[in-house]
């Protein structure tokens, strides 16, 4: 019989794959990607894609942006994907496969190619949003929003960047698709959101470590000086004679 894998397993496994600590300002997005991950994974609706395999890599590129050491990043991503036994190394390849198909359609045409290719289907990607389109339990998630938004971003980045644009478009996308327009607007507008605070979040950090390190120059700095001052010749005042014996006036006895 076979038995599904609980969460509590792919946080076992990720933490023996990755053994480093994670920074606290990015523990928190590491896990809650792993646990969307993991749900997805083990619902018996869930068809791996690539625009979800875009998703993900998306995701997590742009939130673990700016994470040191940057060599573990690549680490933690392997360690994400193969803690739930799927692998790293084709999510990247499927991702940059999806991005490269539609960056023959760039701007306005992108949205025209992607509605064709949900009803005529084709190669490649094309296949991939016919069988989604046709799928009536294809199990929809946010990452596979995020990838969607990063096929339109790629073709031109207006397509996304306003509010009021951006939900025209998910509106002529949804219906084709056979997708809620409603929810991918939400899930969207909750990435940007997420987006912005994990970006004013490494803000506050950089300041931080900026002020400390000034600080911690300001005051080797004073110590410097200090120990300078401590080791600086002194002039000695000169010493005041004893009076001798012949010029000490006479007591008499």
């Amino acid at each position: 019989m076979n038995t599904v894998r609980t969460v509590s397993d792919t946080k076992r496994a990720f933490y023996t794959l990755h053994t480093r600590p994670i920074s606290s300002v990015y523990r928190r997005v590491v896990e809650e990607l792993m646990v969307e991950i993991h749900l997805l994974h083990v619902n018996e609706n869930f068809r791996y894609d690539p625009i979800f395999a875009l998703g993900v890599v998306s995701t997590f590129d742009r939130f673990m942006e700016g994470y040191e050491p940057a060599p573990d990043r690549d680490s933690i991503f392997s360690a994400l994907i193969h803690a739930e036994e799927m692998s790293p190394e084709q999510f990247r390849a499927d991702a940059q496969t999806a991005i490269a198909a539609i960056q023959h359609h760039p701007g306005e045409s992108a949205i025209a190619w992607i509605t064709d290719s949900a009803t005529a289907g084709g190669d490649g990607l094309a296949a991939t949003l016919k069988d989604i389109a046709q799928n009536a339990t294809f199990k929809y998630s946010r990452l596979f929003a995020v990838g969607l938004y990063n096929l339109l971003e790629t073709a031109d980045s207006t397509l996304v960047a306003e509010e009021a644009k951006r939900n025209e478009v998910i509106d002529k996308l949804s219906a084709p698709l056979n997708l809620s327009a409603s929810r991918i607007q939400k899930d969207l507008e909750l990435y940007r959101s997420n987006l912005d605070k994990l970006q004013q979040a490494r803000k506050a950090v950089a300041e931080f470590i900026e002020g400390e390190r000034r600080r911690q120059e300001k005051r080797a700095e004073e110590l410097a000086a200090a120990a300078a001052k401590a080791e600086a010749p002194t002039t000695e005042a000169p010493a005041t004679e004893e009076p001798t014996a012949e010029s000490s006036p006479e007591v008499s006895p």
